[in-house]
């Protein structure tokens, strides 16, 4: 982080320096009291159950010396820190990574979407730090909280920024891109993830479009026009540029030749311009061909050609490889879940060599009303697939089974209405030739099912 002095910091978050002194430099950022150090603000968030302002003792003890309060009252008597007095301590975090992110002369680019933004985010990243220096946001560090930290993250020596948006309802992008107000903003799919806060899927696009709401003339929002999640151009048109990633010739950049040798790599070619060139991308599911498109044409917008893009991803590493044990392959994919990521794994599950393809699926949660159809729909397409055996882990997911069941009566089907149940039993059920894909909404915690598949 570029030092900033505290006097800059209480004007940015409208607070009052209640004592220490103005001239003070801050290095650092924490919103964790365990984390926070010396160089450090300290920024004490206020939710559901615990109140971080109870821990600024232990912040001070621990060698911190800045903090940012909204209760004055949590500030030890005769605490020589410096302290900065606001009304909301969540906002104050958003206003400075405003503030912050305006002092920097970096590009800025923002990836949102129902599936694949963690994926293109990281493609981008890598593709992107082959020509400058840049930074991006970390894990799931995608929300009102995450991302004003990782954007404070950024060092003084950084170019260039790759920064992922979530949301869970209309407006939270909206915020995120006006703390940003990204250069290039990426938009892979529309999908149905949290349906159940918006009204139709036609709300949730609204929602995603959210990321250009701040972009001018200079700035380029980079869409996909393929498939079911797919954006037009009537509707993603506005004042900036429009790059279209497609399938036909109406696209800026037209993906073709999407191939994959199962379990290493998958291979497509992308023509731009009068330009074509060959990508080789280590990464299991030809879905992610979509995502490298996309990462390539918002990469191009800061000059980087398709060519270095190619070389740059050939190197590329992402965390769902193949994990193999006891003759076992087992793919991680349990970051999260909704009905479009779903099938998609699926899909990557069928072109993995083995004896028996197995898939544990958990709950989808947020589909809302719809939620008992979506996950019987994801039965159906399991059922379509090379599946030997298909176990899912929870309640919502039996939707999941009883599709299944009614798609295709003989295949064989295991039912854990909870996890634990599913923990005890699992690796019982599974043997050596196995190819198992681990999958479920966040919430579930599927990755305890994969460890105590590879124990």
């Amino acid at each position: 982080m570029k030092e900033l002095k505290f006097s800059e910091i209480a004007e940015a978050v409208k607070g009052r320096v209640i004592c220490g002194a103005a001239n003070a430099g801050v290095r650092g950022v924490s919103t964790d009291s365990r984390k926070a150090s010396a160089g450090d603000l300290f920024i004490p968030l206020i939710g559901e159950r615990h109140d971080a302002h109870d821990f600024i003792p232990e912040t001070l003890s621990a060698g911190c010396s800045s903090l940012l309060v909204s209760r004055e009252d949590a500030v030890p008597e005769g605490c020589e820190a410096n302290v900065i007095l606001v009304e909301d301590t969540t906002r104050a975090l958003q206003d400075l990574a405003r503030f912050y992110i305006r002092r920097l002369d970096i590009a800025k680019i923002a990836v949102t979407g129902s599936t694949g933004k963690t994926t293109t985010k990281e493609m981008l990243f890598h593709i992107c730090d082959g020509r400058y220096k840049t930074a991006k946001s970390q894990a799931n560090m995608n929300n009102e909280i995450g991302l004003p930290l990782s954007v404070l993250s950024i060092g003084e020596d950084t170019e260039a920024v790759v920064l992922e948006m979530g949301m869970y309802r209309a407006g939270e992008i909206d915020m995120l891109a006006d703390i940003v107000r990204p250069n290039v903003g990426v938009i892979t799919n529309v999908g149905t993830a949290h349906i159940k806060n918006f009204e139709s899927r036609d709300g949730i696009r609204d929602a995603k479009l959210e990321i250009s709401g701040y972009m001018g003339p200079r700035d380029t929002l980079v869409i996909n026009t393929m498939g079911a999640g797919a954006l037009s151009e009537d509707c993603a048109a506005g004042d900036y540029k429009l790059v279209k990633v497609g399938n036909t010739g109406k696209s800026d950049f037209i993906l073709s030749g999407v191939r994959s040798d199962n379990e290493k790599s998958i291979f497509f070619l992308l023509e731009h311009g009068d330009g074509i060139q060959r990508f080789s991308v280590p990464i299991l599911g030809i879905h992610n061909a979509t995502n490298a498109a996309l990462a390539v044409a918002a990469a191009s917008c800061l000059g980087i050609s398709m060519e270095d893009a190619a070389k740059r991803l050939e190197s590329f590493e992402i965390f769902n490889k193949i994990t193999g044990k006891n003759g076992m392959k087992v793919i991680d994919d349990t970051y999260n879940a909704n009905p479009d990521s779903v099938r998609a794994a699926l899909d990557m599950l069928e072109t993995v060599r083995g004896i028996r393809k197995v898939a544990v699926l958990g709950d989808m949660n947020e589909l809302g009303e719809g939620s008992a159809e979506y996950h019987r729909q994801i039965g159906a397409y399991a059922a379509g697939k090379n599946i030997g055996l298909l176990i899912t882990v929870g309640e919502k997911a039996l939707g999941i089974a009883d599709g299944a069941e009614q798609e295709r009566p003989s295949l064989e089907i295991l039912r854990f209405g909870d996890k634990d149940k599913a923990l005890s039993e699992v690796k019982g059920i599974l043997t050596a030739g196995d190819v198992i894909l681990v999958k479920g909404s966040r919430g579930m915690h599927m990755e305890t099912v994969v460890k105590r598949i590879l124990e």
